[in-house]
């Protein structure tokens, strides 16, 4: 297939997700309570932690939480995204899609593209939130530009790999089993809520080669008053080439969707 029948394939399907979700924005709302909840709550009972010797977050808990949380965000979010093609499966919508000429690859994108508007748009409240309860970054417009890129980055490898989890799972049940198997590990095996050099030291090496940790990292990084420019680059283009492995992996599961039909 062409690329600009690819590139349109993926508007259509993009603009399909989308619409589906103007009409039901509570879903937007349902997904920002947990971590509004989670900021404020752990913002609170967590923050003396900067008082612990060797804690390296900087002195101000709430803001080195946020990055965190809306990673948090991301990564659960993006986890569920695959629901859309059990739906699609269970209204026989799939099966349509793929006797036509769609492009796998443009049904897959779509679905990322889809959810990374919506971490987008839940990023932005969740930032809101932080600063109305007194969070100060001091990354500035730059930082929030390059934190939005680490929440979109970790939400394409999720999504894509959601996605290859509903197409070979075929069950809602399953999805949800193996994202919650998942989700949880990656998240407490990080950054996100408390500083990895307090942790054990096998956290801290098991953390290196976590996708969750490296989008927190960058994300986290880029606020900074002084922000180590190469770190987060470096992060960001791990999660990019993984983000390309884990799409390519997603669209060649439809083969094996299609032999089980």
């Amino acid at each position: 297939m062409s690329a600009p029948a690819a590139l349109t394939h993926t508007a259509v399907l993009t603009g399909r997700q989308l619409r589906a979700f103007g009409r039901m924005p509570a879903y937007l709302v349902m997904n920002l309570v947990q971590p509004i909840i989670w900021l404020l709550l752990f913002g609170q009972l967590f923050k003396s932690v900067v008082d612990i010797p060797g804690f390296g977050g900087g002195s101000n808990y709430l803001v080195f939480l946020t990055p965190g949380i809306v990673m948090m965000m991301a990564l659960f979010g993006s986890a569920w995204a695959g629901t859309t093609y059990i739906q699609d499966m269970e209204r026989g919508v799939m099966d349509r899609f793929l006797a036509s000429p769609t492009s796998r690859g443009a049904m897959i994108v779509a679905t990322m593209l889809h959810q990374a508007v919506l971490t987008i748009l839940q990023t932005l409240v969740v930032l809101g939130v932080a600063w109305l309860a007194g969070a100060r970054f001091d990354g500035g417009a730059a930082g929030i530009a390059v934190l939005l890129l680490s929440a979109v980055l970790l939400t394409f490898v999720f999504a894509a790999f959601s996605n290859a989890v509903a197409l070979l799972a075929r069950a809602q049940t399953a999805l949800i089993a193996i994202s919650q198997v998942i989700s949880f590990p990656l998240m407490f095996l990080s950054s996100a809520i408390m500083d990895t050099s307090l942790s054990p030291g096998w956290v801290r090496q098991v953390a290196t080669f976590n996708p969750f940790e490296w989008a927190v990292v960058a994300g986290r990084g880029a606020m900074a008053q002084a922000p180590d420019w190469s770190a987060v680059w470096g992060h960001l283009g791990l999660l990019a080439v993984l983000a390309v492995a884990m799409t390519w992996l997603a669209t060649r599961a439809f083969s094996q969707y299609q032999r089980r039909i």
